[in-house]
């Protein structure tokens, strides 16, 4: 069984390879823009292609069984029309519901007619980099709802599911909500982050307008949308799922992540 990783290079593609190799599979295809900077286990097809230049794909679909697709809104419908044209029997998507800009992705590739399973994430706890270099520079953080909760997911779970979906069966036709395994709080965040780089940090409660104002240079008009989700998660905190562990055994917390990458917010 061929298996196809598109967005091979990116954070959550080149961990989707990753963990394939690790569950044995034999016939593991990459796609990379550039394939003369990639460094890839030596069963691994490095082929070149770019989800965003669809001319450029149909040799890298050829044989192929099975597909994880890269979030690509702008090509995606002419993206899985090719799937479809080479025969792929499943696309794994990282996507989102229809309360986020990725739902596209799903609705594309259900309408395509190949077989399909979803992905759909919220916060990645790689997104607590935001913080560090004020953490670094402030010994704090500046916001305005510390009691906001929500369930970060680690990226490197989301590619072991991908990874186990990709290898198993009984997956066609169903859409996995991937959270973490617990909800926090903005402020328990930031603890958990104090306790991994043996620091006393301060979460400082500042009005809204000054956090979407210190976002709008990098955000734009997703500032007022990302604050206001804050806002919204106070009464109304993501809940987690157990889903992570329950299709790989095991998910990582945020306590954990938070030790692992100690050296970013030092």
């Amino acid at each position: 069984m061929k298996i196809l990783v598109t967005g091979a290079t990116g954070n959550i593609g080149r961990m989707v390879v990753n963990h394939l190799v690790d569950l044995g599979a034999d016939d593991i295809r990459a796609l990379s823009n550039h394939p003369e900077r990639t460094s890839f286990p030596s069963q691994v097809e490095v082929v070149k292609g770019y989800l965003k230049r669809p001319s450029s794909l149909p040799p890298a679909f050829e044989g192929v069984d099975r597909m994880y697709l890269a979030p690509t809104l702008e090509t995606v419908t002419e993206v899985v029309d090719l799937a479809r044209q080479a025969g792929i029997g499943q696309i794994v998507d990282l996507s989102g519901d229809e309360n986020t800009n990725w739902h596209p992705v799903a609705q594309a590739v259900e309408k395509s007619g190949v077989g399909w399973t979803h992905l759909w994430t919220g916060e990645f706890m790689e997104n607590s980099t935001d913080w560090a270099e004020q953490i670094r520079a402030t010994g704090g953080v500046r916001e305005p709802y510390p009691e906001s909760g929500n369930a970060p997911i680690a990226m490197d779970d989301i590619a072991r599911v991908a990874a186990a979906i990709l290898v198993g069966e009984g997956h066609l036709g169903k859409t996995y909500t991937l959270t973490g395994p617990e909800t926090i709080t903005r402020a328990q965040r930031l603890q958990y982050l104090a306790d991994a780089i043996g620091r006393e940090l301060t979460f400082v409660t500042v009005p809204p307008e000054e956090l979407i104002a210190a976002l709008e240079p990098a955000m734009g008009d997703y500032a007022g949308y990302f604050v206001n989700g804050l806002a919204a998660r106070v009464d109304d905190p993501q809940l987690a799922t157990g889903t992570v562990a329950e299709l790989t055994g095991r998910a990582t917390t945020f306590a954990e992540w938070a030790t692992a990458n100690a050296d970013l917010f030092r």
